[in-house]
């Protein structure tokens, strides 16, 4: 058995779903391919789409924004006939060849666009083994409504309405999470997990914005710095050695652990209460599955707006604004009994911690059974 992994390099959630599926195939003996569509087309255009997605996050998030909404409001299949279909068609046929040589027994998607691509080469019956696209946030992305795939793997079964709304029929739905990996899926307790990191055992307020440290990291920690209670913070800064640097020259009143990119982000969340975070999909997901509320801070527009939708109106998110500040949202949880309470059971209910091993195990299901009708 052989899984095809289709994924795109725009941020690091796709990729990284992906990854977690692979280590649960692994796992089960099944050989898998990650096949960054984008680079296979151009090796540039892979480094050049997640520059430029980094860069337009950055320095023109209301254009970017503006741009989902657009695409956001189509519910129905774009024409055959525009430019952007015209182009993918022709791009499919770069993938055509490679599909029937490597010849899978199923094949994935984490993001849309290749979802396009292979719904495509399904029509003109390139393709003859299960397709499967996987929903990395907690919202139907543009473009799935262009897609037309054998199953769709959703975060939640409560976006079955949004999915059906952009076309995809709730007899190809899965609503088993968003795949993470295994290390998010086991949880050490928090005395042990503090004892092991060289924490104090003490109340810990994990802050993390994304690989590359975007968002306001020094003043949430100086808003935090202040809050009437007695706390630790872990901030985790990412690749953006300048705000590490800011921050580790900054005098703190409370202990603040400051570090870089780390490879033990499961382990620190194991020893957190909650976590500040923005709102990707990716990370929202690993910390549910260590049953940590979320605090939500500095949404990129699109995507990351609508999980905070989401996320909040599920009961496991709070989201600071400038009129509702960081500190409301502590008394919330520290304060109010109810409300924390109220939050963790929200956080039990949505999180999915095995989300990439119940996948693969229903993909490996299929693979067989598909194999063995063809004795």
């Amino acid at each position: 058995m052989k899984v095809l992994i289709m994924s795109v390099t725009a941020g690091n959630g796709h990729n990284s779903t992906a990854q977690a599926m692979i280590e649960e195939f692994e796992k089960m003996g099944i050989e898998c391919h990650l096949l960054d569509t984008l680079e296979y087309i151009n090796k540039h255009l892979g480094t050049g789409v997640q520059d430029g997605y980094l860069f337009t996050t950055k320095h023109f998030k209301s254009t970017y924004g503006k741009i989902y909404s657009i695409l956001d409001k189509k519910e129905e299949p774009y024409s055959k006939y525009a430019p952007g279909s015209i182009l993918t068609k022709q791009i499919s046929k770069y993938f055509a060849h490679y599909v029937q040589e490597y010849n899978p027994d199923a094949i994935i998607t984490t993001h849309s666009y290749p979802a396009v691509i292979i719904s495509v080469l399904l029509h003109r019956n390139y393709i003859k083994c299960p397709t499967f696209g996987i929903v990395t946030d907690f919202t139907i992305h543009p473009f799935w409504e262009s897609t037309d795939l054998d199953y769709y793997i959703l975060p939640s079964d409560l976006l079955i309405p949004a999915a059906e709304k952009k076309g995809i029929p709730k007899s190809k739905i899965i609503a088993s999470g968003i795949p993470v990996k295994s290390k998010f899926a086991h949880k050490i307790d928090k005395v042990s997990a503090r004892t092991m990191l060289g924490l104090d055992n003490k109340t810990t307020i994990m802050v993390m914005m994304g690989s590359m440290g975007f968002g306001k990291i020094i003043d949430i920690i100086e808003e935090l710095d202040k809050y009437p209670a007695d706390f630790q913070v872990v901030c985790v800064c990412g690749n953006n050695k300048h705000i590490k640097q800011e921050i580790d020259e900054h005098p703190w009143n409370k202990k603040v652990v400051n570090l870089g990119f780390i490879d033990n982000v499961d382990e620190y969340m194991d020893a957190s209460d909650v976590i500040i975070t923005k709102p990707g999909g990716l990370t929202t997901s690993e910390a549910l599955a260590k049953k940590l509320p979320l605090i939500l801070s500095d949404p990129l527009p699109g995507q990351e707006d609508r999980n905070i939708e989401f996320l909040v109106n599920t009961g496991v998110a709070i989201n600071i604004t400038p009129t509702f500040p960081l500190e409301n949202a502590l008394y919330q949880l520290f304060d109010s009994n109810w409300r924390r309470v109220h939050i963790m059971d929200a956080v039990e209910n949505l999180a999915k911690p095995n989300a990439a091993s119940d996948i693969c195990k229903f993909i490996n299901n299929l693979m067989i059974l598909a194999s063995s009708s063809l004795i």
